[in-house]
């Protein structure tokens, strides 16, 4: 069975004049559902506000949560932080960090949201509020529980903001493979960053991932992997500018899976980036790329995709 985290509050209201799919996390939660017992649920709680501003400031922090985000940052994160969109924020990190610790013991589990790799210390950006996965390493290094955390960060624009909150910290290593000529125009320095042109397909896509990851794992041995498994790197993202197939998409997950397992390194996934008219569509690659990672991971037990999906609440 495959752990995933979720809670009800991902699932918010959309702000008015938001193009960012807000019914897409009830959606993937629908596809798991009808996945049955091939599915565990997790709840997270909200991730504690001291280790929120252990990575973002202060300041910040209390606009979000007070719902009284500046207009200027509201700008940059592309919606309203309203008292919904505030408690999803607080919730998505405790998601990750819980969906961490439950990997340590079974290997792998996702959380069905996050990935929120654009959250700069001070503002948002790029749909993105809390840093999560910055959020969650630094939490699992300090209380102990992981000695050298690695995030793997496969969505089609670079991590910048994961790179830029985690630097200085030799315990948490950051790798970025992304579209280089897309968002955001000015890159941070990530551990490893790999721009690739527009267009990439599956091959080269894959060869360049294992050829550049691998050393990263061999060198900085990590015993335990965040992944931000965004799906747009589909060649019709509405965002991307990569040229994956679904199969491609497939086949980039169960490698990562695989590569892990072998090397006995758990690893939590994180939903990512992924965008499209059809917020189903955009769903189902998620809810795909969840079902391939656990198969992958946990054992045949998982076989396939989601079968279908019922009405979001």
């Amino acid at each position: 069975m495959i752990p995933v985290v979720h809670h009800p509050d991902y699932v918010a209201p959309a702000p008015a004049g938001s193009a960012y799919l807000w019914n897409k996390n009830g959606l993937v939660r629908d596809l798991l559902q009808a996945e049955g017992a091939r599915v565990t649920w997790h709840a997270p709680e909200a991730m504690p506000r001291r280790w929120l501003e252990a990575v973002h400031d202060p300041d910040y922090v209390g606009e979000v949560l007070a719902a009284e985000v500046p207009p200027h940052k509201t700008r940059r994160i592309g919606f309203p932080v309203t008292p919904a969109v505030a408690r999803r924020s607080e919730r998505v990190p405790g998601g990750t960090f819980l969906a961490a610790r439950l990997a340590q013991r079974e290997g792998f589990a996702a959380n069905s949201a996050g990935g929120s790799h654009h959250a700069l210390a001070d503002t948002g950006a790029g749909y993105c509020v809390f840093n999560d996965l910055a959020i969650a390493a630094v939490r699992l290094v300090e209380e102990g529980h992981a000695a050298r955390v690695l995030i793997v960060d496969c969505d089609v624009h670079q991590g910048d903001g994961t790179a830029a909150l985690t630097a200085g910290r030799p315990e948490i290593a950051t790798y970025s493979i992304h579209a280089e000529k897309n968002f955001p125009v000015r890159k941070a320095r990530s551990t490893l960053d790999v721009g690739l042109p527009d267009g990439t397909g599956d091959a080269e896509y894959l060869e360049t991932l294992e050829a550049t990851l691998v050393p990263l794992l061999t060198g900085f041995d990590p015993d335990l992997v965040l992944y931000q498994a965004g799906v747009d790197p589909f060649a019709e993202d509405r965002l991307g500018r990569l040229g994956l197939s679904g199969e491609g998409l497939i086949a980039r997950d169960r490698w990562v899976a695989d590569t892990l397992r072998r090397r006995g390194i758990p690893f939590a996934s994180t939903l990512g980036g992924g965008y499209g008219v059809d917020a189903l569509e955009v769903a189902r690659r998620h809810a795909t790329s969840i079902l391939t990672l656990g198969e992958a991971a946990l054992g045949g037990a998982c076989n396939g995709g989601p079968q279908g999906a019922s009405d979001p609440a």
